[in-house]
């Protein structure tokens, strides 16, 4: 059963800050440049129960044991989620170190770290009221499940902590384990209304913390469905607007059925979402110009998908833009170049 949900009368915008944060996850930090203190590995120090969190001085053995279902310890305990989830970015903790290249092999290449930290995330998930099915990462209601997603609904500051155990995920070695945890978010949170708090931080931060852009498409797919209202929708390339009055550009055929070559059909439009992978946030006040040109380049956007690109960074992801005979085309119909750095950053997925 679908919840219908109705949203205020402002307009829906995609968040830059969220947007841009995701990217650089996604893709490893570029231009991050790594402490020159010597690697403690503490993260890894604190899996193998050899350091305590700090300023707790908890052992991560003594959280696995007891902490398990001891929600208000969980709840307001803030620092040692930044110890349980490390990332190569720093938190609010500053007593916690951030991860490093050379420690994220080393904790992926250790059993027992990754054993440990596969309970941690358990601990959570049973916090969040789900459970983990299988070793592919699945995932469930729980048992607990009506009372813990109530608190979930309400307590917002936990959507922060579901966006940094899914970044973890990925950089600890399951990667595999986020897009079951998402769908399960999404399906609660858009058809199942249980979540209807989190559905906004559902679409904006975790579905764009999966590294794969196929995982990523299917997932705003199966949320486009379920979405009330459907045109208040934007995680996904905007809705072309044909402008008044125009009609269908007639192109011409010959005796055997075909386009003659140099001949182009402009594609209608998608039913519900459509238009470039990479066309940024355009199409929320984009001009007239952007658009024409995101309509013309659609057959290229197909040839980008085969290749698996992720080539849905407005600017960034050039793909195969770079034919002179397409970059002089979108220049020449007004596409303006020196617009807002969001182009760079919001991805749009055609759907």
């Amino acid at each position: 059963m679908v919840v219908e949900m109705l949203e205020p009368s402002t307009k829906i915008k995609r968040s830059f800050y969220a947007a841009k944060d995701l990217y650089k996850y996604r893709h490893s930090y570029p231009n991050y440049k790594e402490s020159r203190r010597a690697n403690e590995y503490r993260n890894l120090r604190f899996y193998l129960n050899k350091i305590p969190l700090v300023p707790d001085g908890i052992y991560v053995e003594e959280i696995l044991n007891k902490w398990r279902g001891d929600y208000d310890k969980l709840e307001h305990n803030h620092t040692y989620i930044q110890w349980l989830f490390p990332l190569r970015e720093q938190g609010l903790n500053f007593f916690a170190q951030e991860l490093t290249q050379d420690e994220i092999k080393e904790f992926q290449s250790t059993r027992e770290a990754k054993r440990r930290f596969l309970l941690a995330y358990t601990i959570m998930l049973d916090f969040f009221g789900m459970k983990l099915l299988d070793k592919n990462g699945n995932v469930e209601r729980a048992a607990n499940w009506k009372d813990r997603f109530q608190h979930l609904n309400e307590s917002q500051h936990n959507y922060l902590r579901i966006t940094r155990i899914l970044k973890s995920l990925g950089e600890l070695g399951f990667e595999a384990f986020k897009s079951p945890l998402v769908r399960l978010l999404l399906k609660e949170s858009l058809v199942e209304g249980t979540l209807p708090n989190m559905r906004h931080s559902a679409l904006e931060y975790f579905v764009y913390t999966l590294r794969d852009r196929a995982q990523r498409r299917a997932l705003l797919r199966y949320a486009q469905r379920h979405y009330q209202p459907p045109e208040n929708f934007v995680w996904g390339p905007p809705r072309r607007r044909r402008p008044a009055g125009a009609g269908v550009v007639a192109v011409g055929v010959t005796a055997s059925g075909r386009e003659p070559s140099g001949a182009r059909r402009r594609s209608p439009p998608h039913e519900g979402l459509g238009g470039s992978s990479r066309g940024g946030s355009r199409g929320h006040g984009s001009p007239p110009g952007a658009e024409r040109a995101v309509e013309e380049e659609e057959e290229e956007d197909d040839e980008e998908e085969e290749d698996g690109r992720d080539g849905g960074i407005g600017g960034g992801g050039g793909g195969r833009r770079g034919r002179g005979e397409s970059r002089t085309r979108m220049e020449g119909r007004g596409e303006d170049r020196g617009q807002e750095d969001e182009e760079e950053y919001i991805e749009t997925i055609p759907l």
